[in-house]
């Protein structure tokens, strides 16, 4: 009896903590803890010979994302799983095999007809799933239209890239725990534009049907890229079976590890490796047992190294509005790395696990051979101290509880807090603004955490920081030294990147661009920070002639073609704002500015709009073809419209979206050649 209540405890602590994972709540526990609970489920069902109805061993976990339900043409069980590679041997019984990533993300089924989409539909339980057909435009990856006119059923992953997941949390004020988490959450959203800002992709990991005869999966693979899919990525293993799993295995795991990988298991989240028969029909004649298709596939996941060390204490980071626990331990090698730091997510995760303060035992990982995690508190010595002052700006902090999930997150109460300005510092930065190389936004939060970061300015002084910059972990003398070579590089900078810059609303680089066609950079400052004379005269008590021409001052930039009174106004006012201006003053102190001709120099594209997609050969890269065009006096937008004339596109008969929109719209679709020969003449 004593082990039949175990096991209940069990099953309940499994599947509550499924339906948070699945559903993109608050992780109760990590994979590692859930993978080891399992694993002792399945020990005590063998040994008693019990096994209870909602056991997770015999059920499907399940996404429960709201809408209407639909039941699956192919029932979408999952896969048997092993951390033993000689397991996926004995499984392959000596025939040809096809090894790829196990997405960790949300399955997604999608159909076609006719060469349309026809539906999409969650995995649900397997058998049922949610309608999310009115999310596709908002999901990369999924086409509207395919080559194939017949039934074409296709099973795939939707995910969200490390970066995007980063970049998320930063500008964000939500929390989530993993990438998969925010995936699954993202879905359960109405609004298809809040939904694509996640920067959502499905990767088709197997083909469940089409009308035609196809016996080798890897062929079915081939199918889904044949018709403008991109599928996952896969590698087929012939015999001897046992070296070349292992070696293949020890290959793709440190795709993993690596960083820069180009691969998908370094840019999307993976929790394994999974296998599959070539020969597709034998594949479909095992039997299934619990929820598992026994020949349909097996799932490989990597045994987790942990490591027990002593805290040594909380350091508290500030990313946008959330300031985050991060543990700083002893340091452990761990997957061939020294790890001494790993993140907390928040005050939930750190009461969940218990942790306490200095001296505390902490068992770590790295979770999917990358992320350190803290999986348990052996001895907690002490309690958690929240502080009360932001580490950054020194304003009062509270703790915020999410009414969806909630998730207890510390919040710092200042607006103007350097931490909440990240995403204007990425754009700083970026190689539209003042192109510093080698700065990413997590670094500038590192870098503002540390006080180091205030205001624009202050990016330039990081070189007197250089040797500090060194010696902190992930860097090096190397890195810091290609700092300072990027931010030296950056200080003379063209007018129309550091107008862009600077992040003033509504200012785009088309409107950049616009502005100093018709203002040298200095006299843009001068106009938009000059107040009217009626203003000086009435020393704020404007008459009706005053009030206008006040109003005539907002609008100063309004009669430059493209700009309007609302553009126009947003420069003012922010020159116009005294710490703005100010920033601005500082700025000017660090950097040297050029600016170039922006006038036409010609009038082949003049009056035009073109939207530019794709690779280009003529042109050094897109920028260049768009700084041409605008130099004939025509217009370069990102998207297209009914106001397009032209969409640039060296793939002519591709199944893009923009492609497809152009179609739509009758816009002509034409080849960078065809570009050259109507718009360029003798200038290329």
């Amino acid at each position: 009896m004593e082990k039949l209540d175990q096991m209940r405890e069990m099953v309940e602590k499994l599947n509550q903590a499924s339906e948070a994972y699945y559903n993109g709540q608050g992780e109760q526990m990590t994979d590692y803890e859930w993978d080891r609970l399992f694993d002792q489920l399945k020990a005590l069902e063998a040994e008693t010979g019990t096994v209870l109805e909602d056991s997770p061993t015999q059920n499907v976990s399940a996404d429960t994302i709201s809408g209407q339900k639909e039941e699956h043409e192919f029932s979408a069980l999952s896969l048997a799983k092993t951390k033993k590679p000689e397991e996926l041997v004995k499984w392959a019984e000596g025939r040809p095999i096809w090894l790829s990533w196990k997405l960790d993300g949300l399955t997604l089924v999608v159909t076609f007809d006719n060469g349309k989409l026809t539906k999409v539909v969650t995995r649900g339980n397997g058998h049922i799933g949610t309608n999310i057909t009115h999310l596709a435009s908002a999901i990369q990856g999924i086409p509207s239209k395919i080559k194939s006119t017949g039934h074409v059923v296709i099973r795939g992953e939707c995910v969200i890239s490390y970066e995007d997941f980063e970049n998320f949390l930063l500008e964000s004020d939500e929390d989530y725990a993993n990438p998969r988490n925010l995936a699954s959450g993202s879905l359960t959203l109405k609004d298809i534009e809040e939904v694509k800002l996640r920067h959502l992709r499905w990767i088709p990991f197997t083909l469940v049907y089409c009308e035609e005869e196809i016996d080798s999966w890897g062929d079915r693979m081939n199918f889904i890229e044949q018709n403008g899919m991109k599928a996952v990525e896969r590698e087929l293993i012939g015999q001897p079976i046992l070296e070349n799993v292992e070696g293949t295995i020890e290959k793709w795991t440190k795709y993993v590890t690596e960083k820069n990988s180009s691969k998908m298991g370094g840019t999307y989240p993976v929790d394994g490796l999974v296998i599959a028969y070539d020969d597709y029909a034998y594949s479909q004649t095992g039997s299934v047992t619990g929820h598992h298709a026994t020949r349909a596939g097996y799932a490989f996941k990597w045994q987790d190294e942990s490591a027990s060390t002593l805290l040594d204490h909380i350091e508290w980071s500030c990313a946008a509005s959330t300031i985050s626990p991060v543990a700083v331990f002893q340091p452990v090698e761990l997957e061939g790395t020294t790890v001494k730091r790993a993140s907390l997510c928040n005050i939930s995760e750190c009461e969940r696990l218990g942790i306490g303060g200095k001296g505390s035992k902490l068992s770590v990982i790295k979770a999917n051979k990358i992320i350190p995690k803290v999986i348990h508190i052996e001895e907690a010595v002490g309690a958690l101290e929240i502080p009360e002052r932001c580490p950054v700006c020194g304003a009062p902090t509270k703790v915020i509880t999410s009414q969806a999930s909630g998730t207890k997150t510390l919040h710092c109460t200042n607006e103007l807090c350097p931490a909440k300005q990240l995403k204007k510092f990425r754009r700083f930065v970026s190689k539209e603004g003042m192109n510093i190389d080698g700065i990413s936004e997590q670094t500038i939060a590192r870098f503002v955490n540390m006080g180091w970061i205030n205001e624009y300015a202050d990016i330039y002084k990081l070189v007197d920081h250089i040797q500090e910059i060194a010696n902190l972990e992930g860097f090096g003398r190397k890195s810091a030294i290609n700092i300072r070579e990027a931010i030296n590089k950056a200080k003379t900078v063209e007018a129309r990147h550091l107008l862009y810059a600077l992040n003033i609303p509504l200012v785009g680089q088309d409107v950049c661009n616009r502005l100093l066609s018709a203002y040298k950079l200095e006299e843009l400052v001068a106009t938009a920070t000059k107040s009217t004379s009626a203003e000086q005269e009435n020393n704020g008590e404007l008459d009706l002639f005053a009030s206008n021409a006040n109003q005539m001052q907002w609008e100063i930039f309004a009669n430059i073609d493209g700009i309007g009174p609302e553009k126009s106004t947003s420069v003012v006012r922010w020159f116009r704002d005294e710490a703005n201006l100010a920033m601005f003053n500082h700025l000017m102190e660090q950097i040297t500015v050029i600016q170039e001709d922006n006038s036409p120099k010609g009038a082949k594209c003049e009056g035009l709009t073109f939207v530019v997609t794709g690779d280009v050969h003529h042109y050094k890269n897109r920028n260049e073809l768009k700084a041409y065009i605008e130099s004939q006096g025509g217009k370069v937008t990102g998207s297209v419209s009914k106001s397009t004339n032209y969409l640039i596109n060296n793939d002519v008969n591709s199944t893009s979206s923009k492609n497809q929109k152009a179609h739509q719209f009758n816009i002509p679709i034409i080849s960078e050649d065809e570009f050259v020969a109507q718009f360029a003449e003798a200038e290329q």
